[in-house]
């Protein structure tokens, strides 16, 4: 799932050596923090956060096969 949000946001971005996936385990969920270059925010997010939110949809359609609660959360 890591990977997945990686390549993903590699693609939109300047800066894609910049781009980071941090894992946080909670009690019910997994939290991905993505974080890019500051100048990148946008692009990743996207108009009226379209992009943000297709990405959302993409990783949490992949965690339903494995039965696992995901969020996506970028991190400015």
């Amino acid at each position: 799932m890591r990977d997945l949000i990686s390549v993903i946001a590699k693609a939109l971005v300047d800066h894609p050596e910049e781009v980071q996936v941090n894992v946080v385990e909670q009690e019910h969920a997994t939290v991905y923090e993505l974080t890019v270059h500051p100048s990148d925010v946008g692009k990743v997010i996207g108009k009226q956060g379209r992009i943000a939110k297709a990405l959302r949809t993409v990783v949490t359609s992949a965690a339903v096969k494995e039965n696992k609660r995901v969020s996506v959360e970028i991190v400015s």
